[in-house]
């Protein structure tokens, strides 16, 4: 005898279970019609926090939850620039946008929540140094350390310098990054010859 289908609001309770935040081409492609999620917004079962992006109600705030709401919203995105030196703990600021890098011709959303600032990366430059981290079961991919640091070196209209070397020395107190790691991660993002006198003045006493 066949097995009776899955109800697709049993369907969605189960992909909510496992997950905090989708995005409705998941839920789509999982089965769950456009209207059953609609149901379930009306219902108070899960929440639209942007265009195509649904959380699940009274679900637990991680730290860098809005990350994740940004990495659905913008799926071929890597958070970049002062949100990745935020979430490395490289600075004290707080960005009122989440930086997000994209390919030259990647869609760029419409704006809405969370708020987004949008750059433009050569191939050169978009896919090298990509790290993943999994915040409230999505899969957000964020810049690594030695990657962030030569993006804000190379950046100075965006990331202002004394942010930058900010933060390169937090990374190196905190041993977050070695300084070997660091250099290849400048020469990668070909901006070596502008960290290099920073990276030895901070260095030179061991």
């Amino acid at each position: 005898m066949l097995a009776a289908p899955v109800p697709q609001r049993a369907k969605l309770r189960d992909l909510f279970a496992d997950r905090t935040i989708m995005r409705a081409g998941e839920l789509r492609a999982a089965g769950i019609g456009p209207q059953t999620f609609a149901r379930a917004v009306e219902n108070g079962e899960i929440e639209r926090v942007s265009r195509g992006v649904y959380q699940r109600s009274e679900a637990d705030i991680e730290e860098h939850h809005i990350l994740a709401e940004a990495a659905a919203r913008v799926p071929k995105g890597v958070i970049a620039l002062t949100s990745a030196l935020a979430f490395h703990g490289l600075t004290d600021q707080i960005p009122r946008k989440i930086w997000m890098a994209i390919g030259p011709s990647d869609w760029s959303p419409v704006q809405s929540y969370p708020p987004l600032r949008i750059v433009r990366f050569t191939d050169r430059y978009l896919r090298h140094g990509i790290e993943h981290h999994a915040i409230a079961g999505v899969d957000v991919p964020i810049y690594s350390i030695p990657k962030t640091l030569a993006d804000a070196f190379r950046n100075p209209k965006l990331v202002d310098r004394s942010v930058a070397v900010e933060g390169l020395r937090t990374a190196l107190e905190q041993s977050k990054a070695t300084p070997g790691a660091i250099a290849e991660g400048a020469r990668a993002g070909g901006v070596w010859k502008t960290m290099r006198p920073y990276l030895e003045a901070l260095t030179s006493n061991g």
